[in-house]
């Protein structure tokens, strides 16, 4: 199962995400949910960088699944809609493969 928990502050402003797991549908190579979600992901972060002066970091473990992006400040206005359209996305993956391939959580910190 992949695990994406996003960070928000109380403002509900994105502070970032951690992305955890592969999905699991089927073997490595054909896993057509964690190739789904791996797209919405690094487009996202690719996104980010190119439309936005928003600064991040990033760490990536492609053996575990592991992606972690960390805003340097609160989403500004640009990088708050690509996180909208990043979370809308990967519900349409888990409403279509359900919550058994991927897990999305929000926590406020």
């Amino acid at each position: 199962m992949t695990t994406i928990t996003f960070s928000k502050n109380q403002d509900g402003s994105y502070l970032g995400f951690d992305c955890f797991g592969h999905a699991g549908y089927a073997q490595a190579g054909d896993d057509i949910v964690c190739a789904g979600i791996s797209a919405l992901v690094i487009n996202m972060i690719n996104s980010l960088d190119e439309y936005t002066a928003d600064r991040f970091q990033t760490e990536t473990d492609s053996g575990t699944g592991m992606i972690r992006l960390h805003l340097d400040a609160p989403a500004g206005h640009d990088a708050q809609l690509l996180f909208n359209s990043l979370v809308l996305g990967l519900q349409g993956i888990q409403n279509t493969y359900g919550k058994k391939y991927l897990s999305l959580k929000f926590r406020e910190v």
